[in-house]
């Protein structure tokens, strides 16, 4: 066993510093691999490095009894199958066990939109009256004006922003890009940055563009929930994420003339196939509106 914890935890290291994944992907690839492990140590005590397809192919059929969705089951065995081309370049496999199994398809989820008049209506919710609004109202503004992940929201420090030249500087997994935002998030940074964070703030070396009620920087949780609450007060009948900004940023771009690339460059993608789902989603949108509307569909 703890020939098998080293190579996952070189594994681990390699994802981390190498790969340089989000602590999200790190966290489900080495969940995976750990279910794996414990599941051949139950049923198939093999050495790690002997594996075979079929053991892995018994494993897909384990997890599909036990009730595993589809989407479950592809993403444990492309994390099996990383793992393994990790081996394969540190000498320790000849082959990969991963390679060639099958699974279910996964039927395509595509995201959640909001439309133009529903992305309005939440965008109205927070009321500029006191700290909270100001903030809140300046944080949903360049959330959806830049379409940037909510990890690289809350990341954002003070000196990130500049506000004269129309843009933010954003910086993920060690690349950095410059996104341009719209005159009504200008303003409500500008009126959050000067009258509203310098109250808030608890230690004037504080360097987080976005903090909470206690002066310290804005976590993940704390946002999730705020913009739950806005969900609640616009009424509007769609899960809410800060992922659904992001995709109804891309979208709205996409349908107003923007070209894929330019938009994979403000997402921050590396693979301008993870952009191309959004072009799925504007078809979509259009065979909906002919399905609904033409008197023969």
């Amino acid at each position: 066993m703890f020939f098998l914890d080293e190579l996952l935890t070189g594994y681990q290291s390699y994802l981390a510093n190498e790969k340089q994944a989000s602590q999200n992907t790190l966290s489900s690839y080495m969940r995976d691999l750990n279910q794996f492990s414990a599941w051949l140590e139950e049923h198939d005590p093999t050495d790690l490095r002997k594996v075979k397809q079929a053991t892995v192919t018994e494993y897909v059929e384990w997890m599909t009894g036990k009730g595993k969705s589809a989407a479950t089951v592809t993403r444990s065995i492309a994390s099996i199958k990383s793992f393994y081309l990790y081996l394969q370049g540190k000498g320790e496999v000849k082959a990969n066990p991963a390679k060639g199994v099958v699974t279910q398809k996964v039927e395509r989820k595509f995201p959640e939109i909001l439309t133009n008049r529903e992305v309005e209506l939440f965008l109205e919710q927070p009321q500029c009256v006191d700290a909270k609004g100001y903030r809140d109202h300046a944080m949903l503004e360049l959330l959806y004006a830049t379409g940037i992940r909510v990890s690289e929201l809350i990341a954002l420090n003070e000196k990130d922003v500049n506000l004269s030249a129309g843009f933010i500087r954003c910086e993920s997994k060690g690349k950095e890009r410059i996104i341009p935002i719209y005159p009504a998030a200008v303003k409500a940074m500008s009126d959050y940055l000067k009258d509203v964070r310098p109250q808030l703030i608890a230690d004037p070396e504080e360097t987080a563009l976005f903090v909470n009620m206690n002066g310290e920087r804005m976590s993940r949780q704390g946002f999730w929930k705020i913009v739950k609450h806005y969900q609640e007060t616009a009424q509007i009948n769609k899960e809410i994420t800060p992922h659904t900004l992001r995709h109804s940023f891309a979208v709205h771009l996409l349908e107003n003339g923007a070209d894929l690339h330019s938009i994979q460059e403000m997402l921050g993608h590396a693979d301008i196939s993870s952009t191309q789902i959004y072009t799925h989603v504007v078809k979509k949108q259009l065979k909906d509106v002919y399905q609904r509307a033409h008197p023969r569909a």
